[in-house]
């Protein structure tokens, strides 16, 4: 239930699960698109593991990662981003064809371009039952409702049920395989929904995903209330797989978590923010514990780019005043917010769920906020994070200004 990404935007976040490392240590700090990229090809990764351990790899699906030569899968397939959405079955089939290859153990990310932008109504015939408008309300950390949002909202969610239709069909094939009595199935987002304080953003709308994991022989019907990272799933699969561990991994097998233990867990979860392309750098760290978050902007002071770049004509044919019209003043007061941050940003998430009163500047609040300080700052040196220097955070936010929207260079920290 509280599953989260180490950044919100899809070579970020791939690049993490696949390394075991936050972006700001493996490199991707940006899209792969932008040539942004991991430090060194031979860093450690999962698919690496998994092959020394005697498993067969496949992708189905785009990686998103660069260098792609990074990543040896012995089988490959649709890899382009395929937003179109042509030939959708073709996931399936080609999974089947994988999964009938061999009677060695293996692992296959399957990749669909759904729920991604564009999102487009309906796809040979799915949904069978289009949503539209009228038959929604936009996601509630939004604030806003008008007319526009609420299409978005409802292709977004028949985005959603083609997925759902699609992934069962890729379970059938699993079946007819003979092999689902001993496959893990993980179901998870790369991100949050690219709509309003969703993606490209450190709010829970970014970085918290869905997660179901089945695992026949471990404990069925469970509800799980720790905070996870897909950082852990690297470990948990050289564990189940008996493959080694690289000791640089951050994050913890969920094994016992899948069978129904209770371990002693972590206290504390980070993620984190560079830049998508090169239209929206902002770079943040957060942290949250059972109940509180705390989001640092080191170069405060400053409109975030990426305001504009979600606000606008991109995204959305009506005006920001027109969207913010009939918003609240709290819900008004955050978007002014994230428009122009403060340094420190403080919610309660049990009180305020979707992050609109910032209580950093509160002071019944400050020994709260001042323990949060302090866990960032523990983990940005366990983790060697170059933007603990808050010099080297505006630094990086002029360069990448300074490089323009249509020059695609790369930035990448001394590693």
């Amino acid at each position: 239930e509280r599953a989260y990404v180490p950044q919100a935007g899809s070579s970020q976040s791939r690049a993490a699960l696949l390394t075991g490392l936050y972006p700001h240590q493996n490199g991707q700090i940006g899209l792969a698109t932008w040539k942004f990229r991991l430090y060194r090809e031979n860093t450690p990764n999962l698919i690496r593991s998994l092959k020394q351990a005697g498993y067969r790899t496949g992708i189905i699906g785009k990686l998103h990662i660069n260098p792609a030569s990074a990543f040896p899968f012995d089988y490959k397939q649709i890899p382009n981003s395929n937003f179109s959405r042509k030939q959708l079955g073709d996931y399936a089939k080609r999974a089947a064809e994988f999964m009938g290859q061999e009677d060695k153990p293996f692992f296959l990310s399957v990749n669909y371009p759904d729920p991604h932008r564009p999102f487009l109504r309906q796809v040979k015939g799915l949904p069978k039952k289009p949503l539209n408008a009228k038959d929604v309300k936009p996601l509630p950390y939004f604030g806003i409702d008008t007319p526009e949002l609420r299409q978005q909202t409802a292709d977004y969610y028949n985005c959603m049920s083609r997925l759902d239709s699609l992934i069962g069909d890729l379970l059938k094939a699993l079946n007819r395989s003979g092999k689902r009595k001993d496959t893990l199935i993980i179901y998870m987002g790369d991100h949050g929904a690219d709509l309003l304080r969703g993606k490209r953003t450190s709010y829970e709308g970014g970085v918290r995903i869905p997660m179901i994991i089945r695992w026949p022989g471990a404990s069925v019907g469970q509800r799980r209330a720790e905070l996870v990272s897909t950082l852990d799933l690297f470990p948990t699969f050289c564990e189940i797989a008996g493959a080694r561990t690289p000791k640089a991994l951050v994050g913890r097998s969920l094994k016992p978590i899948l069978h129904g233990q209770t371990p002693e867990w972590r206290r504390y979860l980070f993620t984190e923010f560079h830049l998508h392309s090169n239209h929206n750098p902002w770079p943040q760290r957060t942290v949250r514990d059972e109940r509180f978050k705390l989001i640092h902007n080191p170069v405060a002071g400053v409109v975030n780019p990426g305001y504009d770049f979600t606000m606008g004509k991109k995204f959305f044919a009506a005006p920001e005043a027109e969207l913010m019209a009939k918003a609240t003043v709290a819900v008004r007061a955050a978007y002014a917010l994230m428009k122009k941050p403060p340094a420190f940003e403080l919610y309660d998430l049990q009180a305020d769920p979707h992050e609109f009163n910032n209580l950093a500047a509160d002071p019944t609040h400050a020994p709260m906020r001042e323990r949060l300080i302090a866990e960032l700052r523990r983990w940005q040196k366990e983790t060697n994070d170059p933007l603990i220097d808050p010099a080297i955070a505006r630094r990086f936010f002029q360069l990448i200004q300074d490089a323009g929207t249509g020059e695609r260079k790369p930035l990448r920290f001394a590693a």
